[in-house]
């Protein structure tokens, strides 16, 4: 029977706080769906208290004397307050004393039904710009289970973007090249989800559309990632985070400065987010990826 990602994350938790005497640290774990049924009902669970300051440095400390701790933050919008010890500190280590500084940072996001402005960011980019900290967005099983073997594998602070859309999610996401592709689509976070619907529109239209799934924004390794553009010579990179100096921005200035190829970037509006669904902000719609790649191809 497939696993989702949110069984995958739930039963890769059991394991570590049961065999790794590992911890798993934030507030309201144990509440309110035990964040939306990732988290196992076992021993090592540690609920912080609302001092949003001060719950990254107990974390920086458990991960110092060896307890690999996993840190929830519920909403990614909270990870501002709860940065400091992280960027300053556990980023850090590793140039300072020799010593790394092991957090799995477990940021959600999520978007849609009344979220609103302190509720609703995607905040990977952020980190992007922090030496020493390793950057992810995984949306499938397969690929949390990559990125959790690389955490355990080394000793830096990793910050995984997760995204509510994806928890259900059963099977992997293949990046697709075809022959005399129109464009290359690169995907991450939860725009990849529209991506590949996307695609399946622009299909109708005789635009054929390469799909490649980013997983790892730091470090980012661009090879696999080059060769369906020189196919396409047309990029446009998607993001569910911001667009403006964000992972999509960075990424496409990257593969055009490598291949000498167009590539644009598409990601959320410069502006919070609303309460209400028309002033929503954050993974671009369907239809609106449809629009800019035609708008794209108008140019090529």
């Amino acid at each position: 029977m497939e696993r989702t990602l949110a069984e995958t994350i739930k039963e890769i938790t059991k394991k570590h706080l049961e065999e790794n005497n590992g911890l798993i640290m934030g507030q309201c774990l144990t509440a309110v769906g035990w964040v939306n049924h990732t988290v196992p009902d076992c021993e090592n669970i540690i609920e912080l208290p609302m001092i949003d300051v001060a719950g990254s440095g107990i974390v920086a400390g458990a991960a110092l004397v060896g307890r690999r701790p996993i840190f929830v933050i519920r909403f990614q919008d909270f990870i501002n307050l709860n940065s400091s010890f992280i960027v300053d500190y556990a980023a850090k280590t590793k140039y300072l004393f020799g010593y790394g500084t092991p957090i799995f940072i477990r940021a959600l996001s999520t978007e849609g039904k009344g979220a609103g402005p302190t509720h609703s960011a995607i905040s990977h980019s952020y980190f992007m710009h922090v030496p020493g900290i390793k950057v992810c967005s995984p949306m499938t099983p397969g690929e949390y289970q990559e990125i959790w073997d690389e955490f355990m594998k080394d000793d830096c602070p990793m910050y995984v973007s997760e995204h509510r859309h994806s928890f259900n999610q059963t099977k992997e996401l293949e990046d697709i090249i075809l022959p005399n592709a129109d464009i290359t689509l690169y995907g991450i976070s939860a725009s990849r989800f529209n991506m590949i619907e996307a695609a399946k529109e622009l299909e109708k239209k005789n635009i054929k559309c390469n799909l490649s799934h980013i997983l790892w924004l730091k470090p980012l390794s661009l090879d696999r990632m080059i060769k369906p553009l020189k196919e396409s010579k047309l990029g446009l990179v998607i993001d569910s985070d911001f667009e403006i100096a964000g992972a999509s921005q960075s990424i496409a200035y990257e593969l055009m400065k490598q291949t000498g190829y167009r590539v644009e970037a598409l990601g959320a509006e410069d502006r919070p987010t609303g309460t209400y669904e028309r002033y929503e902000n954050g993974t671009p719609k369907v239809e609106k990826i449809v629009e800019k790649t035609k708008n794209l191809l108008k140019k090529k």
